[in-house]
């Protein structure tokens, strides 16, 4: 009767998979149905505990890599929030120079310094292309 509590656990964690979907919880199914087959095959519960966790470690280090390259694959990972704005081109409001200034990106104004502190100063009006975030700090180029 035992393999049935362990069934009723594995449905349960399948469940929740399919609410938050995350692949880790797969690896726990696994225990729990490897738990569930050692109760079926008769085995004390001391050993269906220790066939589910080790079950569940042996899937986490082998099907979790995997399922995240596979899934690497399938959806190309996506720049958000700040690291999203890389590579755009902005206008100088305020003159940027290494010590910092002002620009214009996607409507907003953000604080802005140089990448190269050469001692150049950009002034307003002048196209910039954003190289990196730093922090609060646009660093930029001349597009």
């Amino acid at each position: 009767m035992d393999w049935m509590w362990w069934l009723i656990g594995a449905v349960g964690l399948g469940l929740v998979e399919i609410a938050v979907l995350d692949p880790v919880l797969f690896t726990f199914i696994g225990g729990a149905l490897a738990g569930s087959l050692a109760a079926a095959l008769g085995a004390p519960v001391w050993l269906q505990v220790v066939v589910a966790i080790a079950t569940t470690i042996i899937l986490l280090f082998t099907l979790w890599p995997w399922a995240k390259r596979m899934i690497a694959k399938r959806v190309p990972l996506t720049a958000t929030n700040a690291q999203a704005q890389v590579g755009r081109h902005a206008v100088v409001v305020a003159d940027v120079s290494a010590s910092g200034g002002r620009v214009k990106l996607t409507g907003e104004v953000w604080s802005a310094r140089l990448v190269d502190p050469a001692g150049a100063v950009l002034p307003a009006g002048v196209e910039v292309e954003v190289v990196k975030i730093d922090g609060a700090f646009a660093v930029v180029k001349p597009a």
